[in-house]
């Protein structure tokens, strides 16, 4: 089959997977391991492993397996340690603790921007949806507190768990995405690159929020005194919090062992100095750490008999997300084993003149279609990483540039098919209509506002 052929069957692919998700809701998982297949299959991939001129021919089912537990073994036990940080994080009160250091630094007079903060803070290790539930009664009782719109409170919140959701690992859409585009020893630079490009979003999300509260009033603007618990209530409700410094351990020791093992590398620190350091900076290991400080602050607030109880829930969680993310490696596998690469490469000028453009828009479709930012981000990045040379993106300053543009696709839009649609809709007070008004152009003009900023760092880096 020639290569326009393959791209054409590729488009194909990927319309019957977004079908296949979004329409006749059949799992993600199996969506994209069954358009794969197929696609593996008429692209000309062998049924079984054969010897070509003396070379090993890989067949189908040994490739869709190398995908799988390529993605398993780099980033499996990542993505459940980050999640498993997050949970304690909700379960000990010390989203609390985060929200109210962030209102001290920004101050009481800016609750919209106090909020949204928030949310980035703590949305860092965990899910934007499960964020946004632990952190809404607190912006409830801040919009009661300080009387400013609660959909402005709502979209702030939500488009500030959503910024560092899709931006800063370690949740999985952001880590994958960086494995799958051979970043798996430079998480601390997407860590950086993707800190430093949600400030864009988060500019275009705080004048949004302001904006639309004077356009849309939700139901909880109108009753929310006789429904929400005084913050002071709420605080004392979760008993003892963890300290300042067991609050923000073990989101923060981790980024900072990864800091330091990505020093010694490129100081290139040779002896026992430099083994530990790079040690303890491989991801697996520093989020260990994290782990080891969140069983410390949950054990610090008398909880620590619920742990187990946290573990069971945490990885009930992550299963899911651990399968998508293997699926969408297995795709990006499947392609990098087709005549797909090889004719990029020879209409190389053509294709590099869309660049760091291109990983947006195909994100976005992806993203809009189906629902989920964690499987456009996933089969996104898998697509892309035979293209990264072509695309002008193959240094690792670049890469991580690609990774930033496929985030800010992800977010791209949210709305009904996205259950995070769902949770700040239904949480915020909001009819499905405002939610479209609020929610989905807020995502919108999240997601332009952050590919403006990663076009304007793509210039300069």
């Amino acid at each position: 089959m020639g290569g326009m052929s393959l791209i054409f069957l590729l488009f194909i692919t990927i319309i019957v997977m977004i079908l296949a998700i979004s329409k006749l809701k059949i799992h993600p998982f199996l969506a994209i391991l069954g358009v794969t297949l197929l696609f593996g299959l008429i692209a000309g991939i062998p049924l079984v492993n054969k010897t070509v001129d003396g070379k090993t021919v890989n067949g189908i089912a040994t490739v869709i397996g190398l995908g799988f537990s390529g993605i398993f073994t780099s980033i499996g036990i990542v993505i459940i340690l980050g999640a498993l940080i997050g949970t304690v994080i909700e379960a000990t009160g010390a989203a609390f603790k985060l929200a109210d250091m962030v209102i001290k630094i920004v101050g009481p007079k800016n609750p919209v921007l106090a909020v949204q903060l928030m949310g980035w803070v703590v949305s860092i290790p965990v899910f934007c949806d499960s964020g946004f539930v632990i952190l809404n009664p607190i912006r409830k009782a801040l919009v009661k507190k300080t009387r400013v719109s609660s959909v402005s409170m709502s979209i702030a919140l939500s488009l500030g768990l959503y910024a560092s959701h899709v931006f800063i690992p370690p949740t999985p859409g952001p880590i994958a995405a960086a494995q799958n585009l051979g970043l798996a020893d430079h998480l601390l630079l997407v860590m950086g690159m993707g800190a430093l490009c949600s400030i864009p979003a988060l500019i275009g999300a705080y004048f949004f929020s302001k904006y639309i509260g004077t356009k849309v009033k939700s139901k909880e603007d109108i009753d929310i005194g006789a429904t929400t618990q005084s913050y002071e209530e709420l605080v004392k409700s979760y008993g003892t919090l963890p300290s300042s410094f067991l609050a923000l351990a073990p989101i923060l020791l981790p980024i900072l062992c990864m800091a330091l093992g990505s020093i010694a590398s490129m100081a290139k620190w040779s002896g026992f100095t430099g083994e530990i350091c790079r040690f303890f900076g491989a991801p697996i290991i520093a989020l260990g750490v994290g782990v080891l400080f969140a069983v410390w602050q949950i054990a610090s607030v008398g909880k620590l008999g619920k742990f187990s109880d946290i573990t069971n829930d945490t990885l009930k969680i992550v299963g899911p997300i651990l399968f998508i993310t293997a699926a969408g490696g297995v795709l990006g596998t499947v392609i990098a084993n087709t005549q797909i690469v090889p004719y990029i490469r020879e209409n190389a000028k053509s294709i590099a003149t869309v660049g760091i453009l291109f990983p947006f828009l195909l994100s976005a479709i992806l993203k809009t279609a189906q629902g989920s930012s964690t499987v456009a981000l996933v089969t996104t990045s898998g697509i892309l990483f035979p293209m990264l040379a072509v695309l002008g993106l193959d240094t690792p300053v670049r890469a991580a540039l690609c990774v930033m543009a496929i985030a800010a696709g992800s977010m791209t839009v949210s709305h009904a098919n996205d259950s995070y649609f769902w949770v700040v809709t239904n949480f915020g007070g909001m009819t499905p209509e405002q939610g479209y008004k609020v929610q989905t152009l807020g995502s919108f003009v999240q997601g332009i506002c952050a590919m403006a900023g990663v076009f304007v760092f793509s210039l300069i880096f």
